[in-house]
């Protein structure tokens, strides 16, 4: 069985129409495809992975793609990437038990260093990790992304001077690939896809949260603010000014990026395309509101409706 390439890509398009946790569904129809479904190797994978990068980032102009792989097969295997996105950084455990770089990526980069991945002799909060490929009859291999072909963009703040001496920076493209793409009773496993940051998933998660980055007290302390009383709203200024830089270092940079306001906006819109159209759209309420100023967003005041049959991106396990 063989999905004709077009509708392969109306099945990938309608996965991300019907991804309950995504905010960004108004710009479905825009998804473009690089079929890669004839790829072999271990190398095939990484050369296709390579290009998604460079194509989907495109200078910063953002373009949504997905990169679809050979689908699972009982009796040959799977093809798989076993990274939670083609770019994240490594989280080193230093001898103290503190982590330099991004905590929640700490067990991949243990299993990527049990296997024989080579860190930087000089560690840093953002070494980027390796991509571990599987094909079917193979175990997984490890492969080092170009450096050119990942766009990162330094974090500094429109009025904050001393903002850039904290050495934050993020990648410009987010770029999933630990979930399957389910599609006329296919699976494909391996099927990385990008759209472009909401600011909020930089500036309050990825930076922002304490199991993270955890650059919240860092900010406050440098603003001045009273860390030892909630009643300060240190935590809420600090957050402030960390979307603040992340969306000023972006609009900078010529890096597409969105405000969670927008963004909010743009999901209303979806909701009213979808209605015309007699679609129901399922939605996770806990993911489609911004974790920064919720209520003040039109996304908050509402409930969506739950899972749609038809195509849909499936998180893989292990």
């Amino acid at each position: 069985m063989h999905m004709k390439y077009e509708s392969l890509l109306a099945s990938a398009r309608i996965a991300w129409r019907n991804n309950s946790r995504c905010i960004g569904r108004l710009f479905w129809p825009s998804l473009e495809i690089l079929d890669a479904r004839d790829a072999i190797t271990a190398e095939d994978v990484f050369e296709a992975c390579v290009e998604h990068l460079r194509v989907s980032t495109n200078s910063g102009r953002i373009r949504p793609l997905i990169t679809v792989f050979p689908p699972a097969c009982p009796v040959k295997g799977i093809f798989r990437i076993h990274n939670r996105q083609l770019i994240r950084y490594a989280g080193h455990e230093l001898p103290d038990g503190r982590v330099l770089g991004d905590p929640e990526q700490l067990a991949f980069t243990k299993r990527v260093l049990s296997i024989g991945w080579k860190p930087p002799e000089t560690l840093s909060a953002f070494d980027l990790l390796p991509l571990l490929i599987e094909v079917p009859g193979e175990r997984p291999r490890l492969f080092d992304l170009p450096p050119d072909a990942v766009l990162e963009v330094e974090i500094r703040h429109p009025f904050l001077p001393w903002f850039a001496d904290l050495g934050l920076k993020w990648h410009a493209l987010p770029a999933v690939c630990d979930m399957a793409l389910e599609a006329d009773g296919l699976r494909y496993t391996a099927a990385p896809f990008s759209g472009f940051y909401m600011v909020t998933e930089i500036g309050s998660r990825n930076l922002g949260d304490s199991c993270r980055y955890n650059q919240m007290p860092v900010v406050a302390e440098r603003m001045g603010l009273d860390l030892g009383t909630n009643t300060s709203f240190w935590k809420d200024r600090a957050l402030i000014e960390l979307n603040a830089a992340v969306l000023h270092s972006f609009r900078e940079d010529g890096v597409t990026i969105v405000d969670h306001h927008t963004a909010s906006e743009q999901f209303m819109k979806h909701l009213e395309n979808e209605k015309a159209c007699g679609r129901k759209v399922p939605g996770d309420w806990s993911w489609i509101v911004p974790p920064l100023s919720g209520s003040a967003c039109p996304v908050f005041h509402r409930y969506y409706d739950g899972e749609v049959s038809g195509p849909r991106f499936v998180r893989m396990k292990g």
